[in-house]
């Protein structure tokens, strides 16, 4: 069969997309929409008899609305795509499989510790696809000669773990978790050779834990090795004023194809930082990543994952071929949900995103694709060097190159073939070719190189400007005109682990919520790139869903401040309990709260997980996004930078077996961090200390008193840090200082306009 016909599109399809029917979702939010328009009206025609109270919870309920029709929208028109890797065996060779380039971040060997980086590493490398396909890049942003050395460490290992995983056809190819399992099982059933290679193997595995843990926080003058000369390079470095630092741990010169398996190429990579160079964060080590890659192996394909995210199913790669070699459409890029190993039960910190991705996560897959998830995702190489679906000739002279990807031939060479589509992967795999292509490797890695270039501007590489990088570049790639899909294949594809405490859970919120607040108030807004570009409406709308999560907080702020205020003032916002009003209020609460609890029931979470992420939408509105608020606003008059803030990795996992450690990990956590200080306990309990000393009067009613004890109960983890929490567990006093502060000026703004006769 002709190479044409394995691609053709009158063959069997590679994978198929399936509109899902929700169809008791879909009645309820149209009932909770006119619920929401009923109250809207009631507030409206009732505005004259009632004061500022009514008129701000009519704001804020606008805005509510305003959110709820985004998300509608979003979730309106759900599918779902199916891939069939058996196909692809059929229609393509294995040495006709397209080379991938496979890429691992990490940015701080402390909080991102080596060990995490090392399983990752080895799972990708264990991959069931062609070795001599795979290039595996890991860029340390960190510039830590004890991740270079556990990375030399783990490739040895990798020599022997690799070839077992695929004899066995081991399942879970990351040695961390392979090993943490009860029982240890293989494709072809317990031998007594799998046994005694399988001991071998955990033996083996826990030599190399060791060395990396006896040479964490020596100098490396004191590790046992022997290649002294390539960790001379870290010597005196800094982490953030530093040369480029390239080594080619491990190079695949052997022919597959002769029998000789091998491995995949690894390479390690600390890009070149100064002070006076931007190094634009994640996204700067991406677009490194992208054109060192580009000069060593320049696969057509480009498989990024954070440190944390270790390939979970072996089939990963050919489940995301299946998109991207299907002839029926070309697809932007694939990217797979994420999933967490070792995850609390009942997620106590509202960070396991099951519910988002099943629902919000179909909604968008039935629009014009998924969002680039920042990990866990395959790109085309020309799709991120600019290439429009229109424009796929690819044709550029060599002057354009240069001037868009910058003073590099060989990678104006390379971004060329790229662009023409020419994988040339027998090329790149050839002996020598990447030790040959260090000392290019070391030019466009430099800090400098990208100053006369386009790199991180609108459509060339990762996209500089925002701290949420993957949300920005997701954006561009749709805003050409190319689509995307949502793979999730079972077992699922990618599996990492979910930042625990308060501090690391509301880190990460921050940090999300400053970089789409950044995207909003930017020229690459979703709202001018549907009328300029071809970013389809409802998906522009979906955008803006996420995007305004930080301003979501002010109407959240206010709500939940709104009762406490109504207490102080012996005014109210609700209707009395014996006004036929009331019921057009709770409506709309109420079905909202049948309509989430149908999403948390259809994806296997409980009543608990329900409250623990209602609980945690409200900590995380009023403390974290508020604050991205303010720091963006803050960046845009010029007062300060916003900062891409590294969340804390967790080297542990707790299970149902080891309750004392679940219920440890399950306790919110503290630190002197200025998102614990909006919590408004201090306010609420102020509130009904003074109704309760001086009477409700006949303003305030029970609906107000009730909204204060929901309230509380939300924010019961700063109740537990203020009165019986110590150490990490209690609210520092510094930050209990600050909020006292602020509820003493809150309470005294508005105690004087209470009504002398109360």
């Amino acid at each position: 069969m002709a190479k044409a016909d394995r691609y053709s599109p009158s063959s069997s399809p590679l994978y198929e997309r399936f509109p899902l029917k929700y169809t008791s979702h879909r009645i309820l939010d149209v009932v909770v929409s006119l619920l929401l328009a009923s109250l809207l009206i009631y507030r409206l025609l009732h505005l004259h008899h009632h004061g500022i109270a009514w008129l701000i919870a009519l704001s804020c309920e606008s805005w509510f609305a305003f959110f709820w029709l985004l998300a509608v929208s979003t979730k309106w028109t759900p599918a779902e795509f199916k891939t069939y890797p058996e196909r692809l065996s059929e229609r393509v060779e294995e040495r006709e499989l397209p080379a991938v380039d496979m890429f691992v971040t990490t940015a701080d060997p402390v909080l991102e510790p080596p060990i995490i980086t090392v399983n990752t590493v080895l799972s990708l490398m264990a991959v069931d696809y062609p070795v001599s396909k795979l290039a595996c890049y890991v860029s340390d942003d960190g510039c830590s000669p004890l991740t270079y050395y556990s990375l030399v460490e783990a490739s040895k290992f990798a020599r022997l773990w690799v070839p077992f995983c695929k004899k066995y056809n081991v399942h879970v190819r990351a040695p961390f978790r392979y090993f943490s399992v009860a029982e240890v099982s293989s494709g072809n059933g317990e031998s007594s050779e799998f046994r005694q290679e399988c001991e071998k193997m955990k033996e083996e595995y826990g030599k190399l834990c060791c060395k990396i843990e006896e040479a964490t926080g020596k100098q490396p003058s004191s590790w046992d090795v022997t290649y002294s000369g390539d960790l001379a390079a870290f010597a005196h470095v800094e982490r953030r004023n530093h040369p480029t630092i390239i080594k080619v741990i491990w190079e695949n010169k052997y022919d597959t194809w002769a029998g000789e398996e091998g491995l995949p190429h690894l390479v390690y990579i600390s890009r070149e930082k100064r002070p006076e160079h931007p190094h634009h964060y994640k996204a700067g080590a991406m677009n490194v990543l992208t054109r060192v890659s580009g000069v060593m192996t320049n696969a057509p394909f480009m498989l990024n994952v954070d440190c944390d995210m270790y390939a979970n199913n072996p089939l990963i790669v050919r489940y995301a071929m299946c998109v991207l070699l299907d002839a029926r459409r070309e697809e932007g890029f694939v990217q797979f949900p994420q999933s967490f190993y070792g995850a609390l039960k009942d997620d106590p910190f509202g960070n396991q995103l099951v519910v988002l991705f099943q629902f919000v996560g179909a909604g968008i897959s039935g629009i014009q694709g998924a969002f680039y998830g920042g990990t866990g995702c395959f790109h085309r190489r020309k799709v991120i060097y600019g290439l429009c679906p229109v424009d796929n000739t690819g044709e550029f002279s060599e002057k354009e190159l240069l001037r868009i990807f910058g003073t590099s031939i060989e990678f104006a060479e390379s971004a060329g073939l790229a662009l023409k589509g020419h994988t040339n992967s027998q090329t790149n795999t050839s002996r020598g070719r990447l030790l040959d292509s260090v000392e290019v490797a070391n030019q466009v890695a430099g800090c400098s190189y990208e100053s006369s270039s386009n790199w991180g501007k609108p459509n060339i590489g990762w996209q500089y400007g925002s701290t949420t990088e993957d949300v920005l570049t997701g954006l561009g790639i749709h805003t050409r005109g190319w689509s995307s899909v949502m793979c999730n294949p079972y077992p699922v594809a990618f599996l990492g682990c979910a930042p625990t405490g308060g501090p690391a859970s509301l880190t990460q919120q921050k940090r999300w919520a400053t970089g789409l607040l950044e995207i909003l108030i930017s020229g690459r807004n979703p709202l001018i790139s549907v009328f300029t570009a071809k970013l389809q409406f409802r998906q522009c709308l979906a955008y803006l869903w996420i995007m305004i999560w930080g301003l979501r907080s002010i109407p959240e702020l206010c709500y939940s401040l709104l009762p406490a205020y109504c207490l102080i003032t012996n005014s109210n916002f609700l209707p009395k309990l014996q006004d036929p009003g009331i019921y057009i209020v709770i409506a709309p609460l109420a079905a909202y709260t049948v309509y989430t609890l149908l999403e948390y029931s259809q994806t296997g979470l409980s009543i608990r997980a329900w409250w623990n992420n209602m609980r945690m939408a409200r900590i995380v509105a009023t403390g974290p996004r508020f604050l991205s608020l303010l720091s963006v606003i803050c960046k845009v008059l010029g007062l300060s930078e916003t900062v891409f803030e590294v969340t804390q990795k967790d080297t542990t996992s707790s299970s149902d077996d080891d309750q004392s450690q679940h219920d440890v990990a399950s306790r919110f956590t503290f630190d002197g961090s200025l998102m614990f200080v909006p919590g408004t306990v201090l306010v609420n309990l102020a509130a009904l200390g003074i109704g309760l000393v001086t009477g409700f009067g006949d303003g305030s009613g029970l609906g107000e008193v009730i909204s204060c004890v929901v309230l509380l109960s939300f924010f019961w983890p700063f109740v537990e840090g203020l009165f019986v929490g110590r150490g990490k567990y209690g609210i520092p006093l510094a930050t209990v200082g600050k909020s006292f502060t602020l509820a003493l000026v809150f309470v005294l703004s508005f105690i004087t306009r209470r009504p002398k006769s109360a």
